[in-house]
């Protein structure tokens, strides 16, 4: 068994460097779009068999949620499970790919340096179309430091969720946990609003979110912290508005890795935000010491990078010890 942990460690490892060179590729047939389709079909199909009352769509959305972690976490398990039989440097090839398209470091960085390119090219218009792509708020009218702000609490939060807990739970259960995850996560991304629609029948999955992310999101944010003098950014004070802020948030989790982030930068984020047409009164994250500036989103993703590498390396000097122990 001892060989088979081996060999999911090293397709973490070779996973998040294909990662780092390739980024997310953009297809159809991705995994995790695959998983997004499984989820929109399943909810039409759920929602024509039980009634549409409070009690109907709850019990509706906690069963959607069941069955697409189920599913997604069983393929990868049959899959890996015949790889690894075939020959078990197969199955490190496989399991190698299935990590690869769990990560989402390159195609994070690569999609918020996107919206300085276009502010600073291409002006205030790009922006906001360049950060709705990665955002959920309204961002019509957002300004240039609205613009700035979103991208950077979005790498902060991202980290979190893209990066870190993926990573966490790869190296705990390998291919089959970090898919079970991505299915959790990416749920939460479709259904898990406190809207209309999905006030009751996302609620399952909004709180299976938070749970999956309550320990990670807190770990994700001390690697930030870890990581800023690295990154040539205020670690001291990173620490002292996590302590103060981490908790300035509707979400358990979201507000952790923003308020190291903005400590490590030393701005004030979050704030009053638009979504759907509706103000949302949210809490300010940070201490205004100097206005936001294009060049934090650069400063961002260089300290979510080192960040990434730091986590990798400590969680995989412990699943290595830990593998030496029962070996």
């Amino acid at each position: 068994m001892g060989k088979y942990y081996a060999g999911s460690l090293l397709a973490v490892l070779i996973g998040f460097a294909a990662d780092l060179i390739f980024g997310d590729p953009v297809t159809r047939f991705h995994p995790i779009c695959l998983i997004g389709n499984l989820i929109a079909k399943m909810e039409k199909a759920i929602r024509k068999l039980l009634p549409k009352r409070e009690r109907g769509e709850l019990w509706g959305g906690a069963l959607l949620a069941v069955l697409v972690v189920l599913i997604s976490a069983g393929i990868p398990l049959l899959l890996l499970a015949a790889a690894y039989r075939i020959y078990f440097w197969f199955g490190v090839a496989v399991e190698s790919v299935l990590c690869f398209f769990v990560f989402a470091v390159k195609t994070l960085k690569k999609e918020s340096m996107n919206v300085a390119k276009a502010l600073q090219t291409e002006g205030l218009e790009a922006g906001r179309r360049a950060v709705s792509r990665i955002v959920g708020r309204d961002t019509q009218n957002l300004s240039e430091s609205g613009v700035v702000k979103a991208a950077v609490e979005t790498v902060a939060e991202n980290f979190s969720d893209g990066v870190f807990a993926p990573m966490l739970y790869l190296m705990i259960g390998g291919g089959v946990l970090g898919f079970a995850y991505k299915s959790i996560n990416t749920m939460d991304s479709m259904i898990g609003y406190k809207n209309d629609r999905y006030l009751y029948f996302g609620r399952f999955a909004a709180r299976l979110d938070d749970a999956a992310n309550f320990i990670p999101s807190r770990l994700a944010a001390l690697f930030l912290i870890a990581a800023a003098p690295l990154s040539g950014l205020d670690g001291k004070k990173a620490w002292e508005i996590f302590r103060r802020d981490r908790l300035c948030h509707a979400s358990p989790n979201s507000a952790q890795t923003e308020a190291a982030a903005a400590g490590a930068l030393c701005v004030q984020l979050a704030g009053d935000a638009y979504y759907f047409g509706k103000l949302h009164k949210k809490p300010y994250i940070g201490d205004d010491l100097r206005p936001v500036e294009v060049e934090d989103i650069a400063r961002v993703n260089h300290l979510m990078v080192t960040a990434s590498v730091l986590s990798l390396a400590v969680l995989a000097a412990v699943k290595g010890i830990v593998l030496a122990a029962v070996m």
